[in-house]
This record gives structure tokens, sequence and C-alpha cells, in this order.
């Protein structure tokens, strides 16, 4: 995601929403200001959280969210990475 999405609670946010879909993978920072997800599970909540990504939390600015299928790890669980 790029935009106003750091120092906004943007990673938190996107945990939860995650942990709510029941969602796998990992979220972080990304040193040119933008932030990168991946993130696994069935594609309806995939697509839920695609929408969601395009907007973010309240603090957040989005102005774009990039895609890409990766080969899935077959992880149970949902990170906060630094």
């Amino acid at each position: 995601m790029r935009g106003q999405v750091q120092g906004v609670g943007y990673r938190a946010a996107c945990s939860a929403r995650c942990q709510e879909l029941g969602l796998s993978g990992w979220v972080r920072n990304l040193p040119d200001g933008s932030v990168e997800l991946e993130a696994e599970g069935n594609p309806q909540d995939l697509t839920e959280l695609r929408i969601w990504c395009e907007k973010g939390p309240a603090q957040a600015v989005v102005n774009s969210v990039a895609s890409a299928q990766v080969a899935a790890t077959g992880a149970d669980w949902f990170e906060v990475r630094t």
C-alpha cells in the first residue's frame, strides 16, 4: 500500500482485520514509506481484505494497492513484522 500508511496504525489495524477474517500471513513497513502485506486464506476473505486495504484505518490515506499472487505457506498465524 502506498500513501500515508506509516505512523497511522495501519499495520495494527490490518493485523486485526486479517485475524477477524481468519487469514494467515504478515504485514510490515518498508523503508520507502509503503506497507507490504502477505496474506493467505479463502478467496472471498482475501477479497474483503483487499477492499479494506484500499481504505485502511481512519488516519490512513491510501493512494494505491498493488497485488500479486504468491505460493501459500500453510501458516496458521498472522504477525506484524518490523
